[in-house]
Parts: structure tokens; C-alpha cells; sequence
């Protein structure tokens, strides 16, 4: 389990798992959990549209990821769950096209649908890092005017906070978020690891900070969860992440209402 080969998945797991909840934390806030399922169907269509055309799939899932987050994010105050809907709609369409067009890209569809940690190439590390790091900074320059505008959006449009600007701003670190997260988890499991454990950590405290710290050690702890039952089982480590992700929402939702109870 901590052999050589391991290294990767451990390192990278650990980042991505940081950066999703972190990123997860603001999308339970601010009620984007149907983009965030969205956006990452739209990074795998650009995989195999990479794939397609010989270039790197990273580059494909962060074009159609950043693509798919300008679309939601333009539409967000006049019926975003419409326009996520179609950028849904049109990313799954295309990565089927994309997937009948090229049958040496049909190895790859299982490790993207749904994780393949285990095999995570040394030279991946430094790029998901470097853009890790990227959106860990603009999380941290937009952390107060997300905070803002989550609780009092109308007071923060008068104080001269464009949510359009914000929203564009926020989708564009979700996507470079979810291109990184789909290689590790899979596309379809990507949103329960952005979504399960900062859900949990809202239910356990109601403070920002703390909510947020504690989003960020519920991902990594699940992650490594899942990374350790996925070597051991030879199962895909998405399935574990959604299966945890499911767990500790329901304890935290379970533990929080005894107390209240007790209370």
C-alpha cells in the first residue's frame, strides 16, 4: 500500500482531495451543486476530444471544463439551472461523439467515468499541483466576497459587488478544479467527493472557517479511505469515494439532529 508505486496516488489523491473540499465548500454555500455535477461531464467530452485529436487529455478536460463554467456562470441570474442543464446536455453529447469517432480511446472511458488513482503518471504531479495551487489562491482573494454574497446578495450588490463578475470567477476555479478531480475520482463520482463531505461539515458547524477546514479533512479522509479500500479490493476508487461521501453526510446529519434533540 505504501510501495513505490503508490506514491502518486497518495500525493495526488491528497491535493485533489484539499482542493475538493475547499471548492465543495463554497459550492453547498452558494447552491451550485447542480453545476458542480455538470461541469465535470463536460471535462470528460473534453478528454476524448483530446484523446481524439492527439493531444494530452488534461488540456481537453480543462478547455470544455472552462467552457462549460463560462456558460453556467453567464446564465447564473436568469435561469442557471437552465442553461446547466443544456451545457450538461451538450458535453454528453459530444463526448459520445467524440467516444464513436475514436475506438483507441475506448481503454480510457472506465479510468475516466469512474477514477483510476491507482495509476497516476509521475509526470501528472507537478501540473495538478501548479493548478491546485492556482485555485487554492483565488479561493482565498474571493473568500469574503463569496462569503458576502452567499448571505446577503442583495446588500452586496448595493455595496458595488458584481455577482456576475464573482459567479464567472467561481465556476472558472470549480472547473480547473473538476479537470483535476476527474482523472483520480471519474467523472460521474466527482461530484459526491465535491459535495458529500462539505455537506457534513456544514451540518457540524455553522462558523465559515471552521466549516471549511473541516470540509477540506472530511474530503482527504474519505479520499484516503477510498484509496485504501480501492488497493485492497481491486474495485474503483469512485465508487468508494461516493459510497463514503454518502456515509459521512448521513452521520453528521444523524449525529447533529441527537444533539439537537438532547439540546
Amino acid at each position: 500500500m505504501f510501495s513505490s508505486f503508490m506514491t502518486n496516488a497518495w500525493i495526488v489523491g491528497t491535493v485533489v482531495a484539499l482542493l475538493a473540499g475547499a471548492t465543495g465548500f463554497f459550492v453547498v454555500l452558494r447552491g451550485s451543486s447542480f453545476a458542480a455535477h455538470a461541469i465535470p461531464n463536460g471535462a470528460f467530452a473534453g478528454a476524448a476530444g483530446a484523446t481524439l485529436v492527439g493531444i494530452t487529455p488534461l488540456v481537453g478536460l480543462i478547455a470544455f471544463a472552462v467552457m462549460a463554467a463560462l456558460g453556467i456562470g453567464a446564465s447564473r441570474r436568469h435561469r442557471s439551472d437552465v442553461a446547466t442543464a443544456m451545457a450538461l446536455v451538450m458535453m454528453l453529447a459530444l463526448g459520445a461523439a467524440f467516444l464513436s469517432l475514436s475506438a483507441a480511446y475506448e481503454p480510457q472511458v472506465d479510468a475516466l467515468l469512474f477514477g483510476e488513482i491507482l495509476g497516476v503518471a509521475t509526470s501528472s504531479i507537478a501540473p495538478v499541483v501548479i493548478i491546485s495551487l492556482a485555485c487554492a489562491l483565488a479561493l482565498a482573494f474571493m473568500y469574503r466576497p463569496l462569503l458576502f454574497n452567499a448571505a446577503a446578495p442583495d446588500l452586496a450588490s448595493a455595496r458595488g459587488l458584481n455577482p456576475t463578475v464573482l459567479e464567472m470567477a467561481f465556476m472558472l476555479t470549480l472547473a480547473l478544479g473538476s479537470a483535476l478531480t476527474v482523472p483520480v475520482v471519474g467523472a460521474l463520482l466527482t461530484f459526491s467527493l465535491t459535495v458529500g463531505p462539505p455537506a457534513a461539515a456544514r451540518l457540524i458547524t455553522r462558523r465559515p472557517a471552521t466549516a471549511l477546514v473541516t470540509s477540506m479533512l472530511l474530503s482527504v479522509v474519505t479520499l484516503w479511505a477510498s484509496i485504501v479500500a480501492s488497493y485492497q479490493t481491486n474495485l474503483p476508487v469512485g465508487f468508494f469515494v461516493g459510497t463514503f461521501s454518502a456515509l459521512v453526510y448521513v452521520a453528521a446529519r444523524v449525529a447533529t439532529q441527537r444533539l439537537g434533540r438532547r439540546a
